[in-house]
């Protein structure tokens, strides 16, 4: 695979966890009675949002096409969750679930940037938005803990 290829490839990749996330968590946001954890899953909505934009610009001036789509694994993830939800603790189950996919965009990152033959556009463009990915992470590992501890 030439290094265009590469690029495209392994940013696309990011593209459709971050795509899944987005989604994830504007369909939280509308399910929540808390309207605290709302806002906050809007805002990290946003994020995931921006994420697709800056790395599509990415793809895009490599000549390549960002991915549109999300995953298979992000879609069953999300229809899992709905289903806790309708079954427990709505709000502990979105938070839950939505802190699993932030453990799956940064492991997505994590990898994509260990790898040695990544190529440095895409290598650039994952090392300029780690610091957001690792703060999203970290928000919602804190939330699972805070709603575990009151429980």
């Amino acid at each position: 695979m030439d290094t265009q290829s590469k690029t495209v490839h392994g940013l696309n990749d990011l593209i459709a966890i971050s795509r899944d996330g987005q989604t994830f968590y504007q369909e939280a946001a509308q399910k929540v009675e808390d309207a605290e954890l709302a806002a906050l899953f809007l805002r990290m909505a946003g994020v995931k949002a921006a994420i697709v934009a800056r790395l599509g610009e990415v793809v895009h001036a490599t000549g390549g096409a960002p991915d549109t789509d999300g995953t298979l694994t992000g879609h069953l993830r999300q229809t899992y969750a709905n289903v806790r939800a309708a079954l427990g603790d709505r709000r502990y189950a979105y938070v839950a679930e939505l802190e699993e996919s932030e453990d799956r965009l940064l492991k997505a990152f994590d990898e994509l940037l260990a790898d040695p033959d990544t190529p440095p556009a895409a290598r650039d463009a994952a090392m300029a938005l780690l610091p957001d990915v690792r703060a999203c992470h970290d928000v919602m590992r804190s939330r699972k803990h805070a709603l575990e501890r009151a429980a």
